[in-house]
């Protein structure tokens, strides 16, 4: 590198180097990152001095657009290098549902252990979502009788269920 190579890197760092870095972290978002792409753009000033010639526009011009096309580059090198080629396809995940249906198969068993009146009351409040209110006029019983079933039939369900060898 010659005594005039070094002044005009020199020259072009101070005059540009923070409003280009700036530019640059604003792109990314990296600091760290924006370093090094001002100084591979710095280094390709320095390997084309000619376009750096005000006759053929502003310099800061040039500097800004070659390092866009480096952080968009960057940008495209990492995406491909996450994309990955496999031989074989991978191996699609089954999910395991028998724990579920067999919960559900425990939970219909203990429900036909419990009086007609209790599993009204479960069916209403519990898998229709209904409120007291709601499943009160459903059923046609008053809503303090909707709470003590509901009360009643919780209780009568988890007895069967411990009966049948389910712990919480």
């Amino acid at each position: 590198m010659t005594d005039a190579d070094e002044e005009l890197v020199r020259a072009l760092h101070d005059e540009h180097a923070g409003a280009l870095w700036s530019y640059v972290v604003s792109l990314t978002g990296d600091r760290v990152s924006a370093h090094d792409v001002v100084q591979e753009t710095l280094l390709r000033a320095w390997r084309h001095p000619e376009a750096l010639d005000p006759a053929r526009g502003s310099t800061r011009g040039w500097l800004f657009t070659v390092a866009r096309h480096l952080v968009v580059d960057e940008a495209r090198s990492a995406r491909s290098r996450r994309e990955t080629v496999a031989a074989e396809p991978p191996e699609r995940s089954v999910v395991d549902e028998s724990e579920q249906v067999l919960q559900q198969w425990v939970v219909a068993q203990a429900l036909t252990r419990l009086s007609p009146e209790h599993r009204a009351v479960l069916r209403e409040c519990y898998f229709r979502g209904r409120s007291v209110a709601e499943a009160s006029r459903v059923l046609g019983v008053p809503p303090g009788t909707v709470k003590s079933r509901t009360h009643y039939a919780l209780m009568n369900l988890r007895l069967a269920l411990q009966e049948m060898g389910v712990s919480r």
